[in-house]
């Protein structure tokens, strides 16, 4: 039973970006994300090799290419592989998260609002996923809406978290800390009132 009611979440949410993928795209490529952005990739080496995971508009793996890093991108939703493609220039692999079949890959993992589309026994398991496509040392970047919600929001599963609820969530994961946490208020216009829990964590 379990299986069917994440795999209705799933398709729930896949459903909305491919009807949406255009619309989506447009107002999110034109987002000025560079003070987070850059905060990332402060913490990797030059020619890094960066997975932009659930990549949306592109919008991150373009700038990330644009600063000289290697990237490879990855969207679960086909239509957005499809403008993100077109927009980078580079072939943006169809992909579910937790599709993820990684060894010490990367140096560093981009989940920009992306896996919080996931509940969290999915969660956990997609988050072991990342840290064994992690080389050692590396880092994640991801980011969760702020709260304590669970489940369906305007056509999208997703689960909020606090610091308090993330760290307890964490502490069921091996081989990673949190190395930095933050509070921002949404970058799209109109929607400044919205917090969002940003993270910065490391393979240990």
């Amino acid at each position: 039973m379990r299986k069917l009611e994440e795999k209705f979440r799933e398709n729930t949410t896949l459903k909305y970006y491919n009807e949406n993928a255009t619309i989506f795209s447009a107002t999110t490529q034109i987002v000025d994300f560079s003070i987070t952005q850059d905060k990332f990739l402060a913490l990797l080496q030059p020619n890094a090799y960066i997975l932009d995971f659930g990549c949306g508009s592109g919008r991150d793996t373009k700038y990330f290419m644009e600063h000289g890093y290697r990237v490879e991108a990855t969207d679960g939703s086909e239509e957005l592989c499809k403008l993100a493609s077109t927009y980078t220039g580079v072939s943006v692999k169809y992909m579910l998260f937790q599709e993820l079949d990684e060894q010490k890959k990367y140096d560093g993992i981009w989940a920009c609002s992306s896996i919080l589309h996931l509940s969290k026994d999915e969660l956990k398991n997609v988050m072991q996923r990342m840290l064994c496509a992690l080389k050692d040392d590396g880092v994640i970047y991801t980011s969760f809406k702020y709260g304590t919600f669970e489940g369906e929001r305007n056509g999208r599963y997703f689960t909020d978290f606090t610091e308090k609820t993330f760290d307890g969530f964490l502490s069921g994961i091996r081989h990673v800390k949190i190395e930095e946490q933050w509070l921002t208020g949404d970058v799209r216009p109109g929607r400044e009132s919205e917090q969002w829990l940003n993270l910065i964590l490391r393979k240990v």
